[in-house]
This record gives C-alpha cells, sequence and structure tokens, in this order.
C-alpha cells in the first residue's frame, strides 16, 4: 500500500510553520524535502517543523528526514526547530552528523508563543528589479544597516558580496529577485532568491567567461556561501564574519 505524507505550510513569515502527518518512508520523505525547501524559501526568522501526527514506518525514510534537516543549518540563515517528535525520532536526528545546530522541541504551540515575546529580529528585506542599478541599491541598503546594527567593519566587504549576488541575477537570472540581509548569531547572512531555476557556477580562474567570477568572489570573501533550490527558482545565499 502506498503511504501518504500530507505537509502543511500553516504560516510562513514571520515565523515559519511546517505541520506534517501521515506516514514517513523513503518515497515520502522526498515530499518532506521539498516541503521544508519551499517553507525555507520564504525566508523566515524561524522555521518550526511539526511532526507530531508523523509516523516513522521506514528506517530509510527517517534517515533522508534527518539528512535535510541537518543539511538546513548550512542553508539562507534560517534556524529551524523540530516539533513533536518521539523519543526514538529525536534521537535518531540528533545523533545525526551536522545537527549540532538543530533545536528540538516539544511542543510548536510554545514555540510559536515564545517567539511573541522575543525582540524584532534583526532582518531586512526588499524587492529589486533586475536592472543595474539594483546592485547600487543593495550596496547603500548593505552599508546603511551595517552601520544602525553597529557593524560597520563588515560593511564594506558585506556590500561587495551583496553587489556580486545581485549582480548576478541582473547578468543571468534576468528576474525579479529578493535580496534579505540578516543576522544569524554573530553571522551576516546575504541572501538572494531569484525565479530562475538555472543554476549558477563558477569559472576557473583566467577563464574570458565573465559569468562566475563574481561568485568566485563570493565564495573567497565569506565563510561559506551555496545554493539553495526551491519552488520556482533558486536562492543564493552567504555568511560572513564581522569584522
Amino acid at each position: 500500500m502506498t503511504s501518504q505524507l500530507v505537509c502543511r505550510p500553516e504560516q510562513d513569515l514571520p515565523v515559519g510553520l511546517l505541520r506534517v502527518g501521515g506516514k514517513l518512508d523513503a518515497i515520502t520523505s522526498t515530499a518532506l524535502r521539498h516541503a521544508i525547501a519551499r517553507s525555507l524559501s520564504t525566508q523566515p526568522d524561524k522555521l518550526v517543523v511539526d511532526i507530531a501526527g508523523m509516523t516513522v514506518v521506514d528506517p530509510h525514510g527517517l534517515n533522508a528526514f534527518s539528512d535535510v534537516l541537518c543539511q538546513t543549518s548550512e542553508w539562507p540563515g534560517v534556524p529551524v526547530v523540530l516539533c513533536g517528535a518521539s523519543a526514538e525520532t529525536a534521537d535518531t536526528v540528533a545523533a545525526w552528523p551536522g545537527c549540532q545546530e538543530l533545536r528540538i522541541a516539544q511542543s510548536w504551540e510554545t514555540e510559536m508563543a515564545e517567539d511573541t515575546t522575543q525582540e524584532e529580529s534583526r532582518r531586512i528585506r526588499v524587492r529589486l528589479r533586475p536592472v543595474p542599478d539594483a546592485c547600487r541599491q543593495a550596496r547603500q541598503l548593505v552599508t546603511k544597516t551595517c552601520a544602525a546594527w553597529q557593524l560597520s567593519g563588515a560593511a564594506s566587504t558585506a556590500a561587495l558580496v551583496a553587489s556580486e549576488l545581485v549582480a548576478n541575477v541582473v547578468r543571468h537570472a534576468h528576474t525579479t529577485m529578493e535580496f534579505t540581509l540578516g543576522m544569524r548569531g554573530d553571522r551576516i547572512c546575504l541572501t538572494v532568491r531569484d525565479s530562475n531555476r538555472r543554476m549558477p557556477r563558477l569559472v576557473a580562474p583566467g577563464s574570458a567567461d565573465a559569468g562566475g567570477r563574481g561568485l568566485r568572489l563570493v565564495r573567497e570573501l565569506t565563510e561559506s556561501w551555496g545554493v539553495l533550490p526551491v519552488p520556482g527558482g533558486k536562492v543564493v545565499w552567504s555568511h560572513l564574519a564581522p569584522a
């Protein structure tokens, strides 16, 4: 019999809530992977994943689920909280490589209620058109915001990274983009989401192909960077430490 898994994104912003019910196995874990990617693509301040209604019927599915959750620590600056897990599931996920930053909580209701008492997160999000002036707008936004957040020492590097991320969309994706500047712990997070599914690529130093040079600079200036395929496009993200 075919298993069924229902993934309901009940809230996207400012805090994401994804509620999951049904049977998890090696096949339905793919649907869960896509649902988590979709919720992350909205770039909430935090993503709460409630699996109280989910039953694990296949250890391979649980392994795939653990792998997806633990990979979120490198996705675009969005902390993920797992709620409603059984003791066995929680232990398996917590022991999975790369899950050090994943938080496990008992109740999604408590987690969402607690978040309303937290101070406003440091996150700025703007929509930009795919025109050359978008690079200047991103640089100015980053410079001004870093000053307001008392991160002036990192402003020039962060502004350059932002400019290159936006320029990559202008040159290659040619779609309206959503640029986000935020903090995760002590790291500055810069992300750009566009509506082109074509994945960016790096080029070798000295290549005559101008495409990909900007991303090579992003790689050199940041602690980490990557690309997250999402429904209808992609998110290119980067993390750098304040100077």
